[in-house]
């Protein structure tokens, strides 16, 4: 199915959905008028409508003017936005995408009155500079609607498809990860200011190193030991540094932090 022809309502445009948003209006491959953001205040997305996209509080007619839609909400809102907009839902035509943490495809079907495609979907906030990566699920889908939900998010980063019952960790490792790293970041240019660069030099050097190791592992498909060989020389100042940040604790606190994240997101 061609981009340009899809077309998708984002409904609950808050800081995940706005980002969405702004990807898909920041692709080339998609058309921007076949976008619809919601939001119960509509002048806090009004800027969204100078990059193209059509805005309303209305969620029905959002639906009414869409083929795909996301549902960007608290997961303790969807069951009110389902209720508000299912009357308008129609099979073969509406494919239902929720953004929701926590809520499973077989409870948001069962809030429907009809079996349209159910998907769940995870982006993270990198979706609004198109670098997120997106786990999704699907209930009821045939591989073409599955494909075209696995196209919008490709819209604004990188996607892929995974079991349901992985969707909770995908949440701590993809969404909740990113501000995991961004923890990371700050701390290195904590220490780079420490050791003598002003704040903004140190953020350039920092996002940068962040950035180019990243792309290594991507581009070379290595693993990041391998990669950390070859910086590591007898007893030189690379080694060393890593040798102090284990003894303090390093990995085994981002491992405990991520498992912990996942043992509240299972409660």
């Amino acid at each position: 199915m061609n981009m340009k022809n899809q077309k998708i309502s984002i409904i609950g445009c808050g800081n995940l959905g706005r980002s969405i948003t702004k990807g898909l209006l920041n692709n080339d491959n998609f058309n921007s008028s076949n976008v619809t953001a919601t939001r119960r205040k509509i002048d806090l997305i009004a800027d969204l409508a100078k990059d193209g996209a059509t805005i309303t509080s209305d969620n029905c007619e959002a639906v009414r003017n869409s083929n795909i839609i996301l549902v960007a909400v608290k997961p303790y809102n969807v069951g009110k936005i389902i209720a508000e907009i299912k009357g308008e839902l129609i099979e073969g035509q509406h494919v239902l995408v929720s953004l929701a943490t926590g809520l499973t495809t077989e409870e948001i079907s069962e809030m429907l009155d009809h079996k349209i495609p159910v998907f769940r979907a995870m982006p993270n906030i990198a979706a609004n500079i198109s670098e997120s990566i997106t786990c999704i699920c699907g209930k009821n889908a045939s591989k073409e609607e599955t494909q075209n939900v696995k196209m919008i998010f490709d819209c604004v980063g990188e996607s892929l498809i995974i079991n349901e019952e992985l969707m909770e960790a995908a949440t701590i490792l993809g969404a909740c990860g990113i501000a995991f790293v961004f923890r990371f970041i700050r701390a290195m240019i904590q220490g780079g200011i420490q050791i003598g660069f002003d704040a903004n030099t140190a953020k350039q050097i920092v996002s940068q190193t962040v950035k180019g190791a990243a792309e290594m592992l991507q581009v070379n498909n290595d693993h990041p030991e391998s990669e950390i060989d070859k910086v590591t020389t007898p007893k030189g100042c690379t080694i060393v540094g890593l040798n102090e940040m284990e003894h303090q604790g390093f990995s085994s606190a981002l491992i405990k932090g991520i498992v912990t994240s996942f043992e509240k997101i299972e409660k």
